[in-house]
């Protein structure tokens, strides 16, 4: 019964929090000029991707944000279903598409989490075989992609948790040149 409570307590923020999450998941800056691919594959990427950067943030008071980064969790989830019926998967096939999608994160967010840890090969290794997966990116691409997800990671550490607890994030803006470099200001 709790944990009824708890998802209720956490709506709206988390709503607000996997909004704004997907708003920067889908910039098109991602698929124009960092060769994402503008597929649904590549838009479920990018959003498991700035989900993680917002969990990982959640992760660090766990005791205060478990319960919201669960209904974050929940969200994706139930949206990433909808998203599956619109695109007319029958029901069967929803479940075990919803499955190997959460597989997915998880391995995604464990490959994510190792590689913001080191020099940078294990996360472009990473994004590669994720994000990229079908395509052969510009070594840039995957470079300045490395640089966001550190540049995200540590803005991110620095909003305080009262804020997100009430559904209130922005990432940061990183400007990017047309070569794929990011020029930090």
């Amino acid at each position: 019964m709790l944990d009824i409570f708890r998802k209720f307590k956490f709506h709206d923020a988390a709503d607000q929090l996997y909004r704004r999450l997907v708003r920067q998941a889908r910039d098109p800056v991602f698929y124009l000029h960092l060769g994402v691919p503008d597929t649904p594959d590549g838009r479920f990427d990018m959003i498991i991707l700035h989900a993680f950067l917002v969990i990982r943030r959640l992760k660090a008071e766990h005791e205060r944000t478990v319960g919201l980064a669960q209904a974050i969790f929940d969200l994706m989830f139930a949206d990433m279903d909808q998203n599956l019926r619109e695109m007319g998967v029958g029901d069967l096939g929803v479940s075990k598409r919803i499955k190997g999608m959460a597989e997915a994160f998880y391995g995604r967010t464990a490959a994510y989490e190792e590689g913001l840890t080191d020099d940078g090969t294990l996360l472009g290794r990473a994004l590669q075989r994720n994000l990229y997966r079908t395509t052969a990116p510009a070594r840039s691409h995957i470079e300045w992609m490395i640089g966001y997800m550190r540049h995200q990671s540590t803005a991110l550490a620095k909003v305080p948790i009262d804020s997100i607890l009430k559904g209130e994030i922005k990432f940061a803006h990183m400007p990017i040149t047309f070569d794929g470099t990011c020029n930090e200001s």
